[in-house]
């Protein structure tokens, strides 16, 4: 999958990462751990100075002998008792987690305590904590959401710690896009081309971790993996089935059951529904453990009249028809070898929305219950984000295309969402 290189690396200071720090600054100690010079040997900032704007002007566009993180320290950051008070402080909350984290909030909390904190992941943990609050509240979430369905899965205290570093560490690369595409509203809500800045974050949150810390190399790939998806669907790889790791696929759903409920459905069994509706995009291993906890919680309530959600399931019904003819009519002039491989992926994922479709029942005439309505809602609400998924997907997978393939492209994706919300 084409998904667009980042445009700064390590050499350089990262625009979107020094504001964040800096403005961590105002109410954090983050100092100089060493000289910081510039690839000539330019000394730019003295060791133990405390970061400010003037140090933001002397790194404009200067490259780096030694990258800018490995050169900062955040002195009262993050630490293992910190982490072990935020993590003690989330499980205390009644959430929709409460019933996947709480029989494991003892073990989580040690496990906290244990974690390696290297220096590069607490001064970038640091500075979204004070920047960023709702971006370190998520990491929190995932490192207890993957560890708990570690432990549950019996794993090993080497294989829970790993889980538990990947889900806290997961989200760093989000600091070097700009916070405009950020993943709280990014995946539902972001047009394509807003969507390729997002698409990087994985892709630089691995790098970061593997070039500038000491963690395992399964933490980096699995950062790297953490939106993949069986099927090929995710980004920004488009990897299949045996290509993502075990841990790449425990922390690829956590991060899709909390990226449901931190858009508007803070509820597990909505998650659950979001885990299951297409066959073969997650590992069912670790979908079942999240699906048995939501079937002890309140069931989900229902936004629309039974009526307007049989209409939009005829809409969508209608819309899946149309995307499937639209795809194999281009294809079928297709020559251009990324026009024609992205063609093939589309065909491959609207085939494995139809069977979701299918599975569902959703296709069976009749009028939907009012007992049945709030699963019905929410199984046709992810149907249809999933057409938006296959869109980006296959735009992503084409790449640059000639004028004439770009435009045919463009115009059966931009067909693939309009025809089920019209």
């Amino acid at each position: 999958m084409n998904a667009p290189a980042p445009k700064t690396g390590f050499s350089t200071a990262n625009p979107h990462a020094l504001a964040t720090i800096l403005e961590a600054s105002q109410t954090k100690s983050i100092i100089a751990s060493r000289d910081i010079f510039d690839i000539s040997g330019t000394k730019l900032w003295a060791r133990d100075m405390p970061v400010s704007s003037a140090l933001q002007r002397k790194l404009l566009d200067r490259r780096l002998r030694h990258p800018l993180e490995s050169c900062l320290l955040a002195e009262d950051g993050v630490t293992s008792v910190s982490l072990v008070k935020a993590t003690e402080q989330m499980l205390a909350r009644d959430s929709a987690l409460s019933a996947v984290l709480r029989p494991h909030a003892a073990r989580l909390m040690q496990e906290a305590g244990h974690l390696p904190l290297h220096p590069v992941a607490q001064l970038l943990l640091t500075a979204g904590q004070a920047s960023r609050p709702e971006s370190f509240e998520h990491a929190l979430q995932a490192m207890a959401l993957n560890g708990a369905l570690m432990i549950a899965h019996g794993g090993g205290i080497a294989e829970l710690r790993v889980a538990m570093v990947c889900g806290l560490l997961h989200d760093l690369g989000e600091m070097y896009i700009d916070p405009h595409y950020g993943e709280a509203d990014a995946d539902r809500a972001l047009d394509f081309q807003s969507y390729q800045h997002l698409v990087v974050h994985p892709h630089v949150g691995s790098l970061l971790i593997s070039q500038l810390t000491n963690y395992p190399a399964t933490v980096a790939r699995a950062i790297a993996e953490h939106h993949e998806r069986l099927d090929g669907s995710g980004y920004p790889h488009g990897l299949r089935s045996e290509q993502v790791s075990p841990q790449g696929r425990l922390l690829a759903v956590t991060e899709a059951a909390l990226g449901v409920m931190r858009n508007g459905h803070p509820q597990l069994a909505r998650a659950s529904v979001a885990l299951r509706v297409v066959p073969g995009e997650f590992d069912l291993s670790w979908v079942g453990r999240i699906s048995s906890a939501a079937r002890v919680q309140p069931a989900l309530q229902a936004r629309l009249t039974a009526e307007a959600i049989q209409h939009r399931i005829s809409t969508l019904d209608a819309a899946l028809q149309a995307a499937q003819d639209r795809v194999s009519e281009l294809a079928e002039s297709a020559t251009a070898p990324t026009l024609v491989d992205a063609l093939g992926l589309a065909q491959h994922l609207l085939r494995r929305l139809r069977t979701g479709w299918y599975a569902s029942g959703l296709w069976a005439q009749g009028t939907v219950s009012a007992q049945d309505a709030a699963e019905v809602e929410a199984v046709e609400d992810e149907l249809l984000f999933r057409l938006r998924t296959i869109q980006r997907a296959t735009l992503l997978r084409a790449g640059e295309l000639g004028p004439d393939d770009a435009q045919r492209l463009q115009t059966l994706c931009d067909g693939l969402v309009a025809s089920a919300t019209d």
